[in-house]
């Protein structure tokens, strides 16, 4: 499908594969590893994202004089499986007046609550404001003329300059994050939280080693078949058993793994000569990804060790400024993590609901920013003074 806007043409492509990998990485040339083509390519040659699972490949592409200017990942969903950002009452008020909230139109990384660039512009054409605004019109025009409900833009760093835009909708929510506060090491993070926090953290820490267990912290190359099958095995069991839909599998594991692999970390925890629990990250040049955690038998204190302190301790080695270690969970406050605050934004094609919705997103975010004032009262560290900077700074990314 083609449409014109100005002199800039609209390409709406089915598989990111249609486009060449060197041409998409140009055009955002950023480290975060879930916008790269390699990655998103890996989720469509694997069946992770289709029909089946409510995540239909819909990737906006602009083009003037037949070069590559911009780009959005773009997904049809029938669902909202693995965006994190909850609408379900959106939905149940459409259905009650006999309207469709489904399909519509979501930019965001597949089954990952991670912030990064959605919009993605060429470096000649990024001081050109008409661009965002051309990009806007574009889904909002696509979204009437397709029958989608509306378009949602998840976890963008670029939500100040597409919030802006009219009939906009903006949501917050809160993250877990750790901050670097150029700690030399394990032990230097430590001694900047309280006494208890810091004896539970080593208490855990020590628990699991008596029971036996010894760590690898492998990249994409270092892993080999054998470790991404029992990977696979731990991701598939724990998804299985928490009556949730695993949508990952081991082909795309092993292919990320080698064509990504210095952006992939993969947590490895052996006992007794066997493999009994992983927890898969990725990497930036800046910031550490927290993403799938699985384990073959419950053993005390694993989940903290191989999903959050093995984690921390790569981030400090490696001179990483932050840690993201997925959505959700306050027991991360007391493993020093900070709240964040986080952005979505929306429109709808018909928004028969204009004043509730307008009531319900002012008073979400109240209540968020209530809760995280809370949350900063009950942190682990001695002094906040320089995490709520960052916390803050990090906040600006995307707001």
């Amino acid at each position: 499908m083609q449409e014109k806007a100005a002199d800039i043409t609209l390409d709406v492509i089915d598989s990111i594969d249609r486009i060449d990998a060197d041409q998409w990485n140009r055009l955002h040339q950023s480290s975060y590893p879930f916008i790269q083509h390699q990655y998103l390519a890996a989720l469509e040659r694997h069946g992770c994202v289709s029909e089946r699972f409510g995540w239909i490949p819909k990737h906006l592409f602009f083009r003037s004089d037949g070069n590559l200017i911009a780009a959005m990942p773009l997904y049809e969903k029938h669902n909202n499986y693995g965006e994190f950002v909850f609408d379900q009452p959106w939905e149940q008020a459409w259905n009650s007046i006999g309207l469709n909230y489904y399909p519509k139109l979501v930019s965001a990384i597949p089954y990952t609550p991670a912030r990064g660039p959605r919009l993605l512009i060429h470096p000649d054409f990024r001081d050109n404001p008409q661009l965002t605004v051309q990009v806007v019109e574009a889904l909002k025009n696509l979204s009437q003329q397709q029958d989608y409900s509306g378009f949602h833009l998840l976890f963008a760093d670029e939500q100040a300059k597409l919030a802006a835009q009219p009939e906009m909708l903006s949501r917050h929510d809160v993250q877990f994050q750790w901050f670097n506060q150029q700690y030399r090491d394990f032990d230097d993070f430590l001694a900047a939280l309280k006494s208890k926090k810091r004896k539970n953290i080593r208490r855990e820490r020590k628990s699991v080693q008596q029971q036996g267990i010894s760590f690898r912290c492998l990249n994409g190359s270092q892993a080999t078949d054998k470790d991404w099958q029992d990977f696979d095995y731990f991701y598939q069991k724990t998804f299985l058993e928490k009556w949730s839909t695993p949508t990952l599998n081991y082909d795309f594991f092993r292919e990320i793994s080698q064509t990504m692999a210095d952006k992939i970390l993969l947590v490895l925890a052996d006992k007794d000569g066997e493999t009994v629990a992983g927890a898969l990250m990725f990497k930036s040049d800046l910031v550490l990804y927290g993403r799938h955690w699985g384990c073959c038998e419950q053993i005390k204190d694993l989940h903290f060790e191989a999903c959050f302190y093995q984690g921390i301790e790569f981030a400090i080695a490696h001179g990483l400024q932050r840690f993201e270690p997925g959505a959700g969970g306050e027991h991360k406050i007391a493993r020093g993590f900070v709240p964040v605050r986080l952005q979505s934004s929306h429109w709808l094609t018909v928004n028969p609901f204009v004043e509730p919705l307008n009531r319900f997103i002012h008073e979400e975010r109240e209540v968020i920013a209530h809760y995280i004032d809370d949350l900063w009262q009950s942190s682990p560290f001695q002094e906040t003074e320089n995490l709520q900077r960052l916390a803050q700074e990090s906040e600006k990314l995307g707001v």
